[in-house]
């Protein structure tokens, strides 16, 4: 992803090709007071400006000479799709995937958790969200300055890679889907015992102290990690990473799920689970070719990308299943699929398909022995493998991006940054993710245990979340 727009300056997501990652690293210095400079700046004229409009000042030009910023019809409409295929993920998507993977008596708890979360990161991004991670004066962690999209109009415009701008909300709204999406994938880690009220005490917190900073870091010029050139073209570092990491966290602050592992916890509807899996796939390419903001090239090359790393990811998970002596599954087609779409998230304009197709492999490998294997070992009870899946794969494609990014490996850089400079700057961004997510996920944790308690009671848990939590049960 990209900046944003500030008054009188247009500023894009985070440039993924190399003369940004270029004139990122000369430009901007970490820890710095920054406006919120980006892909463009516009005139003091331009719409957005305090001064738009003939004024009898002899050095601004006469009304007839303004050149006035209109969004681009095109990728307008390209991006408002985009935005609705990243809500598509979430409900139903994301929904029913989780929902099919829990016991039947917690299902509706779950897909209701998901929705309730998303819905609050929606309500958070426009009241304080997309000002602390977009706004007009900021530093190297975070920003400030229009609250409730102050100073936001239709007219506003928000810039893309080349000469075009498109609709500030359009970009409002596309970055809102990813904070909302973010909140909700933490979830599936608590699922079963985290009571709904903790849960959205929880995303306020941690969407303020957590997702929003990193956003900013990663994304918005002048933020820490964006000025040191680090590549996150869609969200592996500031979606999956952070998610994974707070997901364990909080997995470990809730304790094991009542009878966990001794006693059976199969998914109840793996029907259900393979049609959120579909939608989340087909979402998911608003979420990558939507990150260029423009439908162009870049974003073609975005959806290719997400097309073959989520193939690689989901065969090989299979075959990492018959090589371990079993059969290859719907379950294990399902989490293939996840972590290929993962793995590609911060490489998919930053990678060339053949590159793509390696993540997606390398990715699944490794995420299926930390489920499989690590997960059972360590003991821990992450309910629906939020850390094994998009926070393993999540760093295996950030760092990955490093390598696969590089024009001798087929991917679109130029070859300005060497290519051990660029993984060591791909290791520090997510060395930087996980620390960030981590201490925050423990103080927002704190918080919410000390005052309303974050687990259901033992009857609560026995009986299901849905009677217990929401009093109705979506099996008679």
């Amino acid at each position: 992803m990209k900046s944003a727009l500030s008054t009188g300056t247009v500023s894009g997501f985070t440039a993924s090709r190399g003369r940004w990652v270029a004139a990122a690293v000369v430009s901007c210095l970490p820890f710095t007071f920054a406006a919120r400079a980006g892909a463009q700046t516009l005139p003091d004229n331009a719409v957005g400006s305090p001064i738009a409009g003939a004024t009898t000042d002899p050095l601004v030009p006469p009304a007839a000479d303004i050149v006035v910023a209109v969004a681009d019809s095109g990728n307008n409409a390209w991006m408002m799709t985009a935005t609705i295929l990243v809500l598509l993920m979430i409900l139903p998507g994301l929904a029913l995937f989780y929902g099919g993977l829990t016991r039947s008596k917690n299902m509706l708890s779950t897909m209701t958790q998901v929705g309730g979360a998303a819905t609050l990161a929606m309500l958070i991004w426009v009241m304080w969200g997309y000002s602390t991670a977009f706004g007009p004066d900021g530093n190297a962690f975070f920003s400030w300055g229009n609250p409730f999209l102050s100073g936001v109009t239709p007219d506003s415009t928000a810039a893309t890679f080349s000469d075009a701008v498109i609709s500030e909300y359009v970009f409002i709204s596309f970055q809102m889907t990813f904070a909302a999406i973010t909140a909700a994938l933490v979830a599936g880690a608590t699922v079963e015992r985290l009571k709904f009220s903790a849960l959205m005490l929880f995303t306020a917190i941690w969407l303020t102290i957590v997702y929003l900073p990193i956003a900013h870091m990663v994304w918005a010029e002048g933020g820490l990690l964006f000025a040191d050139g680090a590549l996150d073209f869609a969200g592996g570092t500031v979606v999956h990473i952070n998610a994974g990491v707070s997901a364990l966290i909080l997995a470990i602050f809730l304790g094991k799920r009542r009878g966990y592992p001794t006693e059976p916890m199969p998914p109840h509807s793996l029907t259900l689970t393979m049609v959120g899996t579909g939608l989340l796939w087909v979402g998911w390419f608003g979420f990558n070719a939507g990150s260029e903001l423009e439908a162009d090239g870049i974003a073609g090359l975005a959806m290719i990308n997400t097309f073959v790393a989520t193939a690689a990811g989901a065969l090989t998970w299979m075959l990492m299943e018959r090589f371990a002596g079993h059969k290859g599954s719907a379950l294990g087609f399902c989490s293939g699929v996840i972590a290929g779409l993962v793995a590609v998230t911060p490489a998919a304009g930053n990678s060339g398909p053949f590159g793509a197709i390696v993540l997606g492999i390398v990715a699944s490998v490794i995420a299926y022995f930390v489920v499989a294997k690590l997960k059972a070992r360590l003991g821990y009870d992450d309910s629906l493998d939020v850390f094994g899946i998009h926070g393993i794969a999540g760093i295996v494609g950030a760092i990955g991006t490093g390598i696969v990014y590089q024009p001798h490996f087929g991917g679109p850089g130029d070859g300005s940054v060497a290519l051990l400079e660029q993984v060591g700057i791909q290791i520090w961004a997510v060395a930087v993710a996980i620390v960030w997510a981590a201490i925050g996920t423990i103080i927002t944790a704190l918080i919410v245990k000390a005052t309303i308690g974050l687990r259901v009671t033992e009857d609560v848990e026995r009986e299901g979340l849905d009677i217990g939590e929401h009093g109705e049960r979506a099996y008679n």
